[in-house]
């Protein structure tokens, strides 16, 4: 477990970001942290982003981006984007209401995706998607999160976000063996039941012993991203909690 690669999803220090993001690159990577996966860019090129990374010993281990960057004659200036960060994971990190109001548009979307995932195979990348908690609220007597990916292609990325799920009430490890190797990249949120409020991984309520062994296992992931989204605590200080409480977890395995 200790060898598997940890990265912080951008969007848990997105205020920082914004007021000097090569600054928090750095201490992101003095922390312990391997990777990043932006959501967003902060009017960098990709040439740059690259470059900030490398100076630190730093890899992009996804990109949060809108499904209409994926379409069209969006599609393949954001894989080029993304070829040059030398980022194969492109997650789509939410669907409209529009998109998601019945059964029938999830199956729309999901074979969608697929259609996504079929073009983006040959140039070596792969689309997902990731979770919020309505997916787990049932819709016509079936789940959302389990039309979409009983339906789309195997190559789509479940990226299962533990403590949004947790928020509607739904543990990660059912899911996670529903759809063997599917979790390629997992967002770490821990969450607390009783406040409704995202923890430092590790001091929340989500059962890191069992579910992180069984993502480097039956879920074959290859990133576990940290995310944390609790406004009261100041974010780089989560960020450093949140390596730190997960460190000794996987220490602990």
């Amino acid at each position: 477990m200790l060898s598997m690669p940890v990265g912080i999803q951008l969007y848990s220090v997105r205020d920082a970001c914004a007021k000097d993001l090569p600054g928090v690159l750095k201490r992101l990577a003095a922390m312990g942290y391997e990777g990043v996966e932006f959501a967003g860019y902060y009017n960098y090129t990709a040439t740059d982003l690259k470059k900030m990374l490398d100076d630190l010993g730093l890899k992009c281990c996804g990109t949060h981006t809108g499904l209409s960057t994926l379409m069209g004659d969006k599609f393949q200036a954001t894989v080029d984007f993304n070829r040059t960060l030398a980022n194969p994971y492109l997650i789509v990190p939410g669907l409209s209401a529009e998109q998601t109001k019945s059964i029938a548009d999830w199956s729309a979307v999901a074979n969608l995706f697929s259609g996504i995932s079929q073009r983006l195979e040959p140039q070596g990348f792969y689309t997902g998607y990731h979770n919020h908690h309505t997916e787990f609220t049932p819709l016509e007597g079936q789940l959302p999160w389990d039309v979409f990916f009983g339906q789309t292609s195997p190559r789509v990325i479940m990226q299962f976000d533990t403590g949004n799920a947790l928020h509607a009430k739904v543990e990660a490890a059912p899911f996670i063996q529903r759809y063997p190797g599917r979790a390629l990249t997992v967002h770490l949120k821990d969450h607390t039941l009783a406040t409704g409020q995202d923890a430092i991984l590790g001091q929340g309520d989500v059962p890191w012993k069992t579910l992180l062994p069984l993502c480097a296992t039956v879920g074959k992931t290859k990133w576990f991203i940290v995310e944390h989204e609790n406004p009261n605590v100041d974010s780089m200080t989560a960020a450093d909690g949140c390596i730190k409480g997960l460190r000794k977890i996987m220490a602990e395995l």
